[in-house]
């Protein structure tokens, strides 16, 4: 049990190198870099494609898609005409900061301003391991219950912001899905998490969203 908790302890202090390195490289370069975090099926990239399409004209962005397999959601991604990298961890359940920063070395970083790091779909793994991002995303979406945040406490603890997708299926398709129950959860272990409930697909909030994203952009350039 001993060797297992160090070996544990070198392989987060490791990432911990590679995420300070790529964190000092987005710094440097005045770069928002966000860690979008959730269970599979939480509609990211949809969020992500819609953010993209209404700030493209704006902003220059650009994508790391992590998945276990597959280039589905990085193939999505190009459809808005925005880089993309695909990173497949074969199993592994999150992005290191190792895969990050190889993936930062084959997008045009120079010519962005916000680079999204879809993390694989898991609300537990990715919570731990750094990116070197400013901030993590978690995303929590209206079909999988208003207990996540009580079942699920690390990565809404160490989030910026909680965004609630689907909303338009609460009233739709009638879940029984307690949005207040949701804040109270998520406020109890981070007081200064923002939350903002959206839907994707019909843009409801989704203006509040690309607000906080244009003041989080200012603020980094400002620095």
């Amino acid at each position: 049990m001993r060797k297992k908790i160090e070996v544990g302890k070198k392989v987060l202090a490791t990432n911990e190198q590679y995420a300070e390195a790529n964190s000092r490289l987005l710094s440097m370069r005045k770069q928002l870099c966000l860690n979008l975090i959730s269970s599979p099926g939480s509609g990211k990239t949809t969020i992500l494609q819609e953010t993209i399409k209404h700030l493209r004209d704006k902003f220059r962005i650009g994508v790391i898609e992590g998945d276990i397999q597959t280039s589905i959601d990085a193939e999505r991604i190009a459809e808005t005409k925005a880089p993309a990298i695909q990173i497949n961890t074969e199993g592994a359940c999150h992005l290191s900061a190792l895969q990050v920063s190889s993936a930062l070395e084959q997008l045009p970083v120079d010519e962005l301003e916000i680079i999204f790091i879809e993390n694989v779909g898991n609300l537990v793994c990715p919570s731990v391991f750094e990116l070197g991002e400013n901030a993590k995303v978690v995303v929590l979406s209206v079909p999988e219950g208003d207990d996540k945040c009580a079942k699920y406490p690390g990565i809404f603890a160490r989030s910026k912001v909680l965004l609630i997708n689907k909303m338009d299926l609460l009233e739709k398709a009638r879940m029984d899905f307690d949005i207040e129950r949701v804040q109270r959860d998520a406020k109890r272990v981070n007081k200064k998490i923002k939350i903002m409930a959206v839907s994707a697909k019909t843009g409801i909030g989704m203006q509040d969203w690309y607000g906080w994203l244009e003041e989080q952009l200012g603020y980094v350039k400002s620095k």
